[in-house]
């Protein structure tokens, strides 16, 4: 799930994760942090859910997706758009 918050310039993108999803180790990466592995690692929440919280610039698109232990890499299904490879968000 992705929820925004917005300000003149920054959109606050967070993305969260069910607390049914498997337990491992997983961040958020993308166009916004140069595809970097565990740079936005996404952590547990009280209610057992997961999320991080990224600043991001206002009106741009974003290519995205989640990369958990093993090098295994999936999808966001609430992502603006998909276009088979990667989700996208618009800030």
């Amino acid at each position: 799930m992705l929820e925004r918050t917005r300000t003149k310039d920054t959109t606050t993108v967070t993305f969260i994760l069910p607390a049914d999803h498997p337990h491992e180790q997983i961040s958020v990466v993308g166009d916004f942090n140069d595809w970097q592995p565990g740079a936005h690692p996404l952590g547990a929440r009280k209610d057992g859910t997961r999320a991080v919280s990224i600043a991001m610039p206002a009106e741009r698109c974003f290519g995205f997706r989640y990369l958990a232990a093993g090098d295994r890499w999936f999808d966001d299904e609430h992502a603006d758009s998909h276009d088979g490879t990667n989700g996208y968000l618009h800030t």
